[in-house]
């Protein structure tokens, strides 16, 4: 008896197939025998399930917001089964105890796999906390952002060299930061411009030890799309929304890099065939927080739960292709990581989503965040009606299995010596 059989879902390419899992992995596609566990999947579009490689799980001080287990049922109900967190946390992961403090933390809320960064100071030594299995290295703030303080350009250059004699991934939130302090979403704009975006970019690019390929979060602008080093990341939030799109004060829309005038964003969206890979920047904050003068918001939008139905609804559209969209979120973060990808092969990653492709509403309401809003509110959205994770049911129809998620390690974890 297998453990699991999906029957009848309807793969990329167009065929209809069962798939059969045994222990965890997919052990065929095709025509299944019985199972303890037998779902109809008829009409069900069955995907690999995605890695959100950019995300701020909160937590700690700051579960307010977010935390493992609020964040994590988030990205399973978005169809998104593996997320990359970042090291601007309260405290910064420094240090090596600072970090195995997070991963224990992860590993008692997380729903789906989940994988920490860690974080770079000036004259901060990474090794200690590659050994302890920091998959990436940062984000590296070259702006200030929220609870992240920039590197200048001299020390950057130091910390890229540490990082790349040890080999490992570098990812780097880079801008260009104007004086004074914005009042508005166009002012946000014109202090952290799209032109600076992209002369930041070029410096970094002089400053690369030979042969290091970074990972630039979040790129905003076809200008830096055009310079940026290495792979290129790029958000929902400045796929979809502009400035034109909100109050001038609506300080829900302050993010950095901020959000665009709305031929910057159509021109980026034009420009999809150029990007490497998509993830949500999942920064979530309270409503309270938001609801202040835009002079002392927070920067930052919850996106993980829309960011796969935002895009499987260009698909139902025809502006964008379903094979470009599994490549830049389910393919292609997992090969700048480093690790395998969710899919159908021997050695892949047994995660799924699987869609009745039918366009609803976005309501926060039904959202699972803990920040309890959305700027998507009223856009359209496809969401997953099952989610498989290890072989297993994680999420369908609204509820979860709520099995641990796991640990997923850098290249440099030494077993056994950490945690």
């Amino acid at each position: 008896m297998l453990d699991l059989v999906l029957r009848s879902t309807t793969l990329p390419d167009g065929r209809i197939a069962d798939l059969a899992f045994q222990d965890g992995a997919l052990v065929s596609v095709g025509s299944a025998g019985r199972a303890h566990e037998d779902i109809r999947c008829n009409g069900l579009l069955c995907i690999p399930a995605a890695t959100d490689m950019h995300v701020h799980m909160r937590g700690g001080p700051q579960s307010a917001k977010e935390d493992w287990r609020t964040g994590t049922m988030a990205a399973l109900a978005g169809g998104v089964t593996m997320v990359v967190d970042q090291p601007n946390t309260i405290p910064p992961l420094l240090t090596q105890e600072a970090y195995t403090d997070r991963i224990r933390e992860a590993k008692t809320g997380a729903l789906c796999s989940f994988a920490v960064n860690a974080g770079v100071s000036p004259g901060s030594d990474p090794l200690p906390l590659w050994k302890a299995g920091a998959m990436a290295f940062g984000e590296i703030f070259a702006a200030p952002s929220s609870y992240g303080d920039a590197l200048t350009i001299e020390e950057l250059k130091v910390s890229l060299q540490k990082i790349h004699s040890l080999g490992a991934l570098a990812t780097i939130h880079s801008e260009e930061v104007g004086p004074g302090s914005p009042s508005d979403l166009t002012a946000h704009n014109r202090i952290r411009s799209p032109d600076g975006e992209a002369r930041a970019l070029g410096l970094i690019g002089e400053i690369l030890p030979i042969g290091m390929k970074p990972h630039i979060c979040h790129i905003s602008s076809t200008a830096s799309l055009r310079v940026a080093p290495g792979s290129k990341e790029v958000t929902p939030h400045h796929l979809f929304l502009a400035i034109e799109d909100f109050a001038p004060e609506d300080t829900f829309a302050r993010v950095n890099p901020p959000i665009r005038p709305e031929s910057d964003r159509r021109a980026l969206f034009s420009s999809w065939n150029s990007i490497d890979l998509i993830a949500s920047d999942h920064a979530p904050h309270t409503r309270s927080e938001k609801t202040v003068s835009f002079a002392d918001a927070p920067s930052g939008l919850p996106g993980v739960e829309t960011m796969l139905p935002l895009l499987m609804n260009e698909v139902v559209r025809k502006t964008i292709t379903l094979n470009s969209l599994v490549e830049k979120t389910a393919i292609a973060p997992c090969r700048v990581l480093g690790i395998p990808p969710a899919g159908y092969a021997p050695g892949e990653r047994s995660d799924f989503a699987l869609y009745a492709m039918q366009p609803e509403t976005i309501r926060s309401d039904n959202l699972h965040s803990r920040a309890g809003w959305t700027p998507f509110e009223g856009r359209m959205g496809v969401f997953p009606t099952l989610v498989i994770h290890k072989g297993r049911v994680a999420y369908r129809d609204g509820d979860y299995s709520y099995d641990s998620g796991g640990w997923v390690t850098g290249r440099g974890y030494l077993p056994g010596e950490h945690i």
